[in-house]
């Protein structure tokens, strides 16, 4: 067996901070202006030109973004919020923070996505909104989502002026890790009435914290109105944000909502402003080539399920590789994980969904009811996937992974 221990470690997936976004979070410290204010800005007009959405919101988190739209959309007490079991406990935890409901659903049997015919199965009168989450940047089916939604239009009750005006259920998109991502010829954020991205440090694109809403509601609604609406929602209620304020003698402002802050900052947006202009030339295309030379190197192992990275209608944004070894115990799966990092190699597992979390198993909630998801979890692993990992680095995961596997199953 080849010995590693001397070998530097390969971390999960570190962000690419290189001179050209240090020069420009330098140029933001130096500009005098670091808390939202015109890269801000620019950043959003630029994520709504990529995406080709209306308008995108910039915030200090996509779980901000799934937060707000709740609210804005008027979820509370009694309403009931469908999301699949399969995700982080993010997308659930923002349906608690609002009073209202989680109905979880169960996995595609071949895919950790949410099943459009469970969504059908769960919902009720008091069903408001669907969540479904691009799990690894691959999109759901959204086409068979709308139906569904569509169908169930009789059985909406709604109770809010936004509800009222929409005439049915809510298509809230959690797109965490599939900015970039295409489905049908459309790009993600034009997918859902609305759809939220995470630009965490370990996403594809990132600020270092960070989030945004794309806003593709349908007519009567006026996209760009909401966004205003939001403006002041994620800032306190606050009628003029803090660059509004500089102008002369434009201090005055109001209070006219108890509002949040869940704004981005000028420094964030920087980072991402160069993120994004080099997005399509070298982050989508650096990932995927990671991911198809790992399902080059495994496709000879017919127990492993290797994850796609494109087909005829649907092109992922490469964001993880999780890889299912369908011939494993749950205990086999974290043997081989305790193998990797016994020889500096970080890998991860996406997700521990999240009926199995305390706090929901607390509330009743059982992965036992969720066969397909408990599933996925007990066989997955995700490796390291990110813009400067070597082929030689690579050549080791793959060395490590395979050496872990037939040990533990020897």
């Amino acid at each position: 067996m080849e010995h590693t221990n001397n070998l530097p470690n390969i971390p999960f997936s570190p962000p690419r901070m290189d001179e050209k976004i240090i020069n420009e979070v330098i140029a933001t410290l130096k500009s005098g202006w670091i808390t939202t204010g015109p890269r801000t800005k620019t950043f959003e007009k630029q994520i709504a030109a990529y995406c080709g959405c209306s308008h995108v919101l910039a915030l200090n988190s996509a779980t901000a973004g799934l937060e707000i739209m709740l609210r804005w959309f008027g979820i509370g007490a009694g309403d009931e919020v469908i999301l699949p079991a399969y995700t982080y406990s993010a997308t659930a935890n923002v349906i608690v923070h609002c009073g209202a409901t989680p109905v979880f659903v169960d996995s595609l049997k071949d895919h950790f996505n949410l099943d459009p015919q469970a969504v059908e199965k769960a919902i009720t009168e008091r069903t408001k909104v669907i969540m479904p989450v691009d799990f690894s940047g691959w999109p759901c089916d959204y086409d068979a989502l709308y139906k569904i939604v569509h169908n169930a239009r009789s059985r909406f009750k709604p109770s809010s002026p936004q509800q009222h005006e929409l005439g049915r259920m809510l298509v809230l998109s959690d797109s965490a890790h599939s900015f970039g991502a295409t489905y049908k010829n459309k790009i993600a954020g034009t997918l859902a009435d609305a759809s939220v991205f995470s630009f965490h440090a370990v996403k594809n694109l990132t600020t270092a914290e960070g989030g945004a809403i794309a806003l593709n509601l349908p007519l009567p609604f006026d996209n760009e109105a909401i966004y205003k609406a939001l403006c002041i929602k994620i800032l306190h209620g606050q009628t003029k944000d803090a660059l509004a304020k500089t102008q002369p003698g434009q201090w005055r402002y109001d209070i006219i909502e108890a509002g949040y802050k869940f704004n981005m900052t000028d420094i964030s947006a920087a980072i991402g402003l160069i993120e994004l202009e080099r997005y399509n030339t070298e982050t989508l295309p650096r990932r995927k080539a990671i991911m198809d030379r790992y399902n080059t190197a495994f496709m000879t192992y017919k127990n492993w399920i290797l994850p796609q990275t494109q087909t005829s209608e649907i092109s992922g944004s490469h964001h993880l590789y999780p890889l299912r070894i369908m011939d494993i115990s749950e205990a086999q799966r974290d043997a081989i994980i305790q193998y990797m990092g016994k020889h500096g190699i970080a890998v991860n597992v996406h997700f521990i969904p999240v009926p199995h979390m305390s706090f929901y198993k607390s509330l009743g909630f059982s992965l036992q009811h969720y066969p397909n998801a408990q599933m996925h979890y007990w066989h997955e692993i995700s490796l390291p996937i990110f813009y400067d990992l070597t082929d030689a680095q690579q050549d080791r995961i793959i060395l490590k992974i395979m050496e872990g596997y037939h040990q533990v199953c020897a």
